[in-house]
């Protein structure tokens, strides 16, 4: 027997196609029409051998959150990668760079 979940993403766009308000829902997660300020979504293609991607933040997300937002994501990734390939010398060196990124623009370690 099969599942389905689904996750779905709502954008409401200024008259220039910007994105004013984000909006994501997953009720497996228990979300609910959840506000974001970015979302950052990346999709394999098998058949192209690509990866697609969509990446939205609101006119209003702030420099510094996205400066955060993308350290955690680089992080995110890195684990994710490590998981995925059982690759811990990539891992490592991806670590590295994620210090390293966190200290040239001085964010705070959490």
């Amino acid at each position: 027997m099969s599942k389905t979940s689904e996750i779905k993403v709502n954008i409401e766009l200024d008259q220039n196609n910007v994105p004013e308000k984000l909006t994501w829902s997953a009720q497996d997660g228990g979300v609910n029409n959840e506000e974001a300020k970015t979302v950052l979504l990346s999709i394999w293609d098998a058949k192209a051998k690509e990866t697609l991607r969509i990446d939205l933040w609101t006119k209003d997300m702030p420099v510094d959150e996205m400066k955060i937002f993308f350290h955690q994501t680089l992080v995110a990734m890195t684990d994710t990668f490590q998981r995925a390939t059982g690759d811990e010398k990539m891992a490592g060196a991806m670590t590295d760079f994620c210090d390293y990124f966190a200290e040239k623009l001085e964010l705070k370690k959490e």
